[in-house]
């Protein structure tokens, strides 16, 4: 995947909206997409980490959608069939992901190698969906495993923090046919992840964990595959082909730290295989999309003409319709920063005052 990584380069030196190897980010098609969302349940019983997932929780577990390319729909479909599953208790928040694979391969062995030089498998977990302080996990084939923690996305000035680890973690892989043996025809490789709760609520601001019933995080799955061609007794990637990235919602761009497009987890108290849960959609996602596109357009309005402006004219915001927030939004600005804020129509904080949703120049979203 193009992560830009923190090794090379920070994309303040590459980005408007989202530039990056692949050009700019089309606005219009990241806005356009609505992120996939799945109700998480709890499990019935003990999971054992061996990327099997024989046991009756995760029998009863729906899959997700099949990933798709990371663009969007509008890209050709993966050559290889993805889909994950969750789950919880009071411990771990539990991955599991099967990846179609013919010549399943890997190289890397070490812990916090760049392991996406590798096909791969990525979790990324955003716990109060502020687009800061989220994780990063990746795994190939090997079982070899890079964690990163990161403050604030590339785009926003900010590294990778490279030596932070999941304490606690567990891992499992499982490849059903051989590894790096190209005479033979494999079905694939299984992931299974346990994230202990003791680590991601560390990030999970305001929210209960273990969650509760109805709580929402931002999640998003990628998978890293290169092409490959036989050579001898292994495999080499095909000379001037970058990889794919197939995701399980996608971002719009070839890029997967624009945490705001990640997918929605709703988490459910009922045990899985049981009663279901409606998903519910985050009413709060108005307001979220309204100061975001406003982000994105401050970022190229400061990089025409060297500074933030207060004009939603000048920033092409023509009048929207709101069901729950007060248009237009409220823009403060400075030299080098700004913040802007949509308040909701009728909910007042316990002191009496009209709360708000705010973002600013680093993406930071919260509400007031």
């Amino acid at each position: 995947m193009v992560h830009l990584i923190f090794m090379c380069i920070s994309l303040v030196g590459l980005l408007v909206i989202g530039v990056g190897a692949q050009g700019e980010m089309d606005l219009e098609l990241i806005e356009g997409i609505t992120p996939k969302h799945y109700v998480a349940y709890r499990t019935a019983g003990e999971l054992t980490v061996d990327g099997k997932f024989d046991e009756p929780s995760w029998q009863r577990a729906a899959w997700t959608d099949y990933f798709i390319d990371i663009e969007g729909s509008g890209r050709p479909q993966p050559r290889f069939k993805t889909r994950a599953k969750m789950l919880w208790d009071d411990e771990y928040f539990y991955v599991a992901a099967d990846l179609e694979e013919p010549h399943v391969w890997a190289t890397l062995t070490e812990r916090d190698a760049v392991i996406f030089h590798d096909n791969d498998f990525e979790v990324f977990i955003d716990p109060d969906g502020d687009t800061h302080q989220y994780y990063e996990f990746e795994i190939n084939a090997h079982g070899a495993e890079w964690d990163l923690f990161l403050v604030k996305a590339y785009r926003d000035g900010a590294p990778a923090m490279n030596a932070w680890q999941i304490v606690g973690l567990e891992t499992a892989v499982q490849v059903w046919g051989s590894i790096n043996d190209p005479t033979d025809v494999d079905q694939g490789w299984s992931v299974e992840l346990a994230f202990p709760w003791a680590v991601l609520k560390e990030c999970a601001r305001g929210k209960a964990v273990p969650p509760e019933e109805g709580d929402q995080w931002r999640v998003n799955f990628s998978r890293v595959e290169w092409e490959v061609e036989i050579n001898g007794n292994g495999y080499t990637k095909v000379t001037g082909r970058s990889e794919d990235n197939w995701v399980w919602s996608p971002q719009g761009l070839i890029n997967m730290h624009f945490p705001e497009q990640w997918g929605f987890v709703q988490f459910s108290e009922r045990m899985v295989g049981q009663e279901t849960a409606e998903y519910m959609p985050p009413p709060e996602e108005e307001a979220k999309g309204v100061l975001r596109g406003i982000y994105y357009r401050q970022r190229t309005f400061r990089e025409a003409h060297g500074r933030y402006t207060a004009d939603l004219d000048s920033l092409g915001m023509g009048h929207q319709l709101l069901r729950n927030y007060l248009w237009p939004p409220k823009i403060q600005v400075t030299d080098h920063l700004f913040e802007a804020s949509l308040e909701e129509v009728v909910d007042l904080d316990e002191d009496g005052e009209i709360s708000r949703w705010v973002i600013r120049e680093d993406s930071k979203t919260w509400k007031d």
